[in-house]
């Protein structure tokens, strides 16, 4: 069945970085849209970024130029790096198969950006 693995949150400091990691696994990997996703305290699902079969990248308003999404389709991993990280950053991540909010997600990391 359909897995997706998140790890890589913590805490962290504004200006800092962080790099996620979505491990994949029980579909094809190499030929579907990853996004990522995340859920702040409160608020609703928000769409953060997206890579597509062919590596072509998407990113929200609100991480582009901060953000860097990628995958390693040999290893089934996409990744989120993550930096000049703000408060407003805090939030559960997700790992979503597809290319919007509505896909198959993993269970999420926290990522808390707190001095």
């Amino acid at each position: 069945q359909v897995q997706l693995v998140e790890s890589g949150g913590g805490l962290a400091q504004p200006g800092g970085s962080l790099k996620l990691s979505c491990a994949a696994s029980g579909f094809t990997f190499s030929i579907v849209t990853m996004s990522w996703a995340r859920q702040a305290p409160g608020k609703g699902l928000e769409w953060v970024s997206a890579v597509d079969r062919d590596g072509s990248v998407t990113y929200s308003d609100s991480v582009k130029g901060r953000f860097t999404i990628s995958r390693d389709n040999a290893k089934s991993t996409v990744f989120l790096q993550m930096n000049s990280l703000k408060p407003e950053d805090t939030a559960l991540y997700y790992c979503v198969l597809g290319q919007s909010v509505l896909g198959y997600r993993g269970r999420g990391t926290q990522v808390t950006v707190a001095s």
